[in-house]
């Protein structure tokens, strides 16, 4: 991760780019509304677990999701 800030911004463009609501993207990934809402206000960050979750889920997404994982987290998307 490239800082601590990035995660807050990770998880609201990538709800965002899904089109979920809070309630619901938190249900995509096995944690509960308020979870996703202290990730997005930078209370809280994802576990390792969900980390990995909220990596497939970028990967998954194609294009839309494979440029935000290299640009904010900095991984190789292949």
């Amino acid at each position: 991760m490239n800082t601590q800030a990035d995660i807050p911004r990770l998880v609201r463009v990538m709800r965002e780019r899904t089109g979920l609501t809070q309630e619901k993207f938190a249900a995509r990934l096995g944690v509960t509304y308020p979870t996703i809402n202290r990730w997005e206000n930078g209370r809280a960050k994802p576990s390792p677990l969900a980390m990995q979750k909220i990596e497939d889920m970028l990967r998954s997404m194609g294009d839309r999701g494979c440029d935000l994982l290299s640009k904010i987290i900095g991984k190789n998307t292949l």
